[in-house]
């Protein structure tokens, strides 16, 4: 153990905080705007179910080891990797895990901003405008009216942190997570029930075999780290805050259900409106990231009580994203408050001054910046390659590496089985840690990079 002056650690009040806030944590732009395209692009129900497989082995494995580091150390990913030993490579894949939701947050409160003035928009009845042509280029390459929206998602997201593990992060977790999984329900039926959706319904939910390629495979378990937020120190700063009588394996796999269960409510949302409106065109769906802020307005235009459920869309999207931001601050304060033994409101107001500096990068990155590229990239772009592509599936490998040749399967097992609960899926968990999950991480690394300067074509 360290010498580290121990400031009492936060905690979360009990099995549903952990769950809603880890699933929050989850549930973000990427399960609502990331997932339908991807799995629009890459052979909808064929991907579809490669993806539930992946979650619910690759994914639940990962989930269950940071999660147990976390309690097991007591730390946020710096300290728990250290706990195991001196070597370098320890020191680095702590910090690789800690950095990472330090790198995402300014470019994903850059979306989020976005995600704020459409919300605006709806309620103020421009649901016409939004649809139009151009609209969202010419937001996003106006860098004020960019950098005023981001400001303002930053700053909220500032201020739960500030509030504290139960106060902020519980708190907002435990009210928005339900309104959120409602919202998604009465949107998909919407979406569903329209003229001409049920030819998208099929194509997502029926698998056919047709559509599959490799790529499938690599992008649904690059879209799995990011849904199920693996490799971004959450999870292990989340399990840290667990009290010991919570079963790790019941409330992991009740993250892990939740989150698919909204991806798929997305996919539900999206694809078959997008169907109708295009009638029945799949390449509409190819839009990626214009997906939603583009054919989305376009469709919701086209639908009776359009504005009404542009309101409610944008709605639920913001609640996922905050709750996301949250996560992934909460991840960075933690570190900064065991690393440099700060106080809490000073380990958020760092963060806080990182978040500008970077985040305005990606705001005005479409406008101001628009002729400064990184590798042919615009900064939003490039953090989030780095991120999710580089830096995420190295973290994995770190995690699994740990996990399997220093602290050794058994003591996660000793961690999981505390309070005599059984670890149901232990062989599943042994054999994925030790070998699958770290060639998954790899191969997903190798072909991201490939794919990003154009060895290999996706």
């Amino acid at each position: 153990m360290s010498t580290h002056h121990h400031h009492d650690r936060s905690a979360f009040s009990g099995k549903i905080g952990f769950v809603l806030a880890a699933a929050g944590a989850s549930v973000g732009l990427g399960n609502i705007w990331r997932f339908p395209y991807l799995a629009a692009k890459y052979g909808g129900g064929i991907f579809l179910l490669i993806y539930i497989v992946l979650a619910f082995t690759f994914g639940y494995t990962m989930i269950m080891a940071e999660t147990s580091l976390g309690r097991m150390t007591r730390k946020s990913p710096v300290g728990a990797f250290r706990s195991f030993g001196k070597g370098k490579w320890l020191s680095f894949g702590g910090w690789i895990n800690a950095v990472i939701p330090i790198l995402i947050v300014p470019y994903y409160s850059v979306i989020g901003g976005w995600v704020v003035k459409y919300l605006m928009e709806y309620l103020m009845g421009h649901s016409h405008e939004l649809a139009a042509d151009g609209y969202f280029s010419a937001f996003i390459s106006d860098g004020l009216s960019s950098e005023l929206c981001f400001a303002v998602f930053a700053v909220f997201t500032l201020a739960v942190i500030f509030a504290g593990v139960q106060n902020g992060v519980e708190r907002v977790s435990k009210l928005m997570m339900p309104i959120l999984a409602v919202l998604s329900v009465v949107i998909a039926v919407y979406s569903v029930t329209r003229p001409g959706a049920l030819a998208g319904v099929k194509y997502f939910l029926v698998p056919n075999p047709d559509n599959f390629s490799w790529m499938t495979v690599v992008t649904a378990m690059g879209q799995m780290f990011y849904s199920l937020s693996i490799a971004m120190g959450i999870l292990v700063t989340f399990g840290s805050y667990m009290k010991k009588d919570v079963s790790i394996e019941d409330s992991t796999r009740n993250v892990e259900i939740f989150d698919t269960a909204i991806a798929i409510m997305a996919g539900l949302m999206i694809i078959p409106a997008v169907f109708a409106f295009s009638g029945g065109d799949p390449e509409m769906l190819q839009a990626g990231p214009a997906l939603m802020f583009i054919t989305i307005p376009k469709v919701f235009d086209s639908m009776g009580m359009g504005t009404l459920v542009g309101v409610l869309f944008f709605l639920l999207v913001l609640f996922a994203a905050v709750t996301s931001s949250i996560a992934l601050t909460e991840s960075a304060v933690s570190t900064f408050e065991d690393e440099l033994g700060w106080k809490r409101h000073t380990s958020t107001l760092l963060i806080g001054i990182i978040m500008v500096a970077l985040g305005s990068l990606s705001a005005l990155g479409y406008g101001p910046l628009s002729g400064v590229t990184v590798f042919g990239m615009q900064f939003l772009d490039l953090f989030d390659f780095l991120t999710n592509s580089v830096m995420m599936p190295i973290a994995a490998i770190a995690t699994c590496l740990l996990v399997s040749r220093v602290v050794g399967t058994e003591k996660i097992a000793e961690e999981v089985t505390q309070d005599g609960y059984r670890f149901r899926r232990r062989r599943v968990f042994n054999f994925m840690i030790r070998f699958l999950c770290p060639i998954f991480a790899a191969i997903i690394l190798i072909s991201s990079v490939a794919n990003a300067f154009g060895l290999i074509s996706m």
